[in-house]
């Protein structure tokens, strides 16, 4: 999952994915997409909006004397900062994660204006319980995050119950805090600055996976143009 293999340059292959991760985050924030549309066959339909002036982040990073760097190993996300009132539907996990030290397995939330009115879970729902009601923060979305199916953690085909490297075979969704480095210049904000421009505070942050093999976005422009940016399970560009 670290594309280190006995037959390959690993230091080469990590330039040549990360590369591609950048070219992905470079179209996407081009696009300055006003929503993305999820569906699949497990009963994901959800709306995420995304705050205007959005930039994607994901792959190699730079310090501040201009270092490059790949922060996660392994890294496979670009990711995004939803408007905290403008995701409306609902989306099911498609991995178990864990929370508190238990295993909350088949899980879901349903959101109305960027809030979660409803969720459920087949197994520990009290922890899931627990950790929204946290903070107000927990009850919306600060992170989505777009990741290509065919990847060779997903190929795996394992589960590592550490949801810092289960995120990474999957497309996820974090309720609670966002991060202010998917807004432009939002480093230079203040919190009520990133609030007013739609940024989730919160106390937490929890990923949870809810991409498929079969998993379709689709970004809808400011224009109201419908551009395809998953296929099934995949990345079209």
């Amino acid at each position: 999952m670290c594309r280190i293999t006995n037959d390959n340059d690993p230091i080469a292959e990590w330039k040549k994915h990360t590369d591609k991760i950048i070219e992905h985050k470079k179209v996407l924030t081009e696009y300055q997409f006003k929503e993305l549309r999820c569906k699949n066959s497990l009963g994901t339909d959800i709306t995420v909006g995304l705050v205007d002036n959005h930039a994607w982040a994901g792959g190699a990073m730079t310090t501040t004397k201009g270092v490059s760097f790949i922060p996660n190993l392994p890294t496979e996300e670009v990711f995004c900062m939803p408007h905290n009132k403008k995701t409306n539907g609902k989306v099911f996990a498609s991995k178990p994660l864990c929370i508190s030290g238990k295993l909350v397995k088949d899980f879901w939330f349903e959101f109305k204006d960027g809030v979660v009115v409803d969720f459920g879970a087949s197994e520990n729902y009290e922890s899931l319980k627990n950790f929204l009601n946290t903070d107000e923060g927990a009850k919306h979305l600060g992170e989505i995050a777009l990741i290509s199916h065919d990847s060779p953690i997903s190929n795996l085909g394992r589960i590592f119950y550490n949801g810092l490297i289960d995120e990474n075979a999957s497309c996820h969704m974090a309720v609670g805090t966002s991060f202010p480095y998917n807004i432009k210049n939002g480093t230079e904000l203040s919190e009520d600055e990133l609030k007013a421009r739609g940024s989730n505070i919160s106390m937490v942050h929890l990923d949870f996976m809810f991409g498929t093999k079969d998993m379709s976005i689709i970004g809808i422009d400011q224009n109201n143009k419908e551009v395809e940016v998953f296929k099934n399970g995949n990345f079209v560009f």
